[in-house]
């Protein structure tokens, strides 16, 4: 049986709100970081159905507790200040993998991290800068480079990708690639026809904006994740 708990931690000075789900026992930790609005409860049921895959699913928040978009307007100016510092905002992924592997929920500090959207894009950017974590998946995730890659990424990486995607069109794609074999990175690429952004979320449905759930992708996708992760932890 699976249970949760909300876990209020500081990065420099800041009080943040992470969503614990866990079994019973200590299991190796999946990090889940949000799309552009901030966390909240897609993230959170993302967290609870890792939790019951048997890991510990952590919901982890970059914009301070209780923040949360409501509009496309205010997502873009909660995201656009830590998309456009990407140094800043890689620091604050790296001090999330830190208050994961405090929880003693998190057996042994084994992590992976899985995001969507925004977070795609974070957990990326996990893998390119060293993130001490076992492996990454970007679902729907930006995949421009912040120039900082290092010269070998560690991190298995998945990217799964929806082809008509227009905010990662397919010179990003092929940059992405390039990218990962030139860092020697452990790397798979999964692109759904006839996909665009968020396709795991139900409730996407703009078409003019690129966003479009996909029953089958999300399905597909999930399925990937999980026997990804399930090497991982082997």
């Amino acid at each position: 049986m699976t249970q949760s708990r909300a876990h209020d931690y500081e990065i420099d000075g800041k009080t943040y709100e992470a969503f614990v789900a866990h079994g019973s026992d200590p299991a190796p930790g999946v990090l889940v970081f949000h799309a552009w609005a901030g966390r909240s409860d897609f993230e959170n049921n993302k967290a609870s159905a890792l939790a019951g895959l048997g890991y510990t699913g952590i919901a982890c928040d970059l914009y301070g507790k209780g923040v949360l978009g409501m509009s496309n307007e205010e997502n873009e100016k909660l995201m656009t200040p830590l998309a456009s510092d990407r140094p800043a905002l890689q620091k604050r992924l790296h001090d999330n993998i830190a208050m994961a592997k405090a929880l003693p929920e998190v057996a042994g500090g084994k992590l992976a991290a899985i995001g969507f959207c925004f977070g795609g894009l974070c957990v990326l950017d996990i893998a390119r800068t060293g993130g001490d974590v076992e492996g990454v998946v970007s679902f729907h995730g930006l995949l421009g480079s912040a120039g900082n890659t290092k010269d070998k990424i560690n991190a298995k990486v998945l990217a799964l990708h929806g082809w008509d995607d227009p905010m990662a069109p397919p010179a990003d794609v092929d940059a992405f690639a390039a990218e990962m074999n030139k860092a020697g990175a452990d790397w798979q690429l999964h692109a759904y026809g006839g996909t665009m952004h968020s396709f795991t979320n139900p409730a996407a449905n703009d078409p003019d904006f690129g966003t479009v759930y996909s029953p089958d992708a999300d399905r597909r996708s999930w399925a990937a994740m999980a026997n990804f992760i399930g090497e991982l932890f082997a």
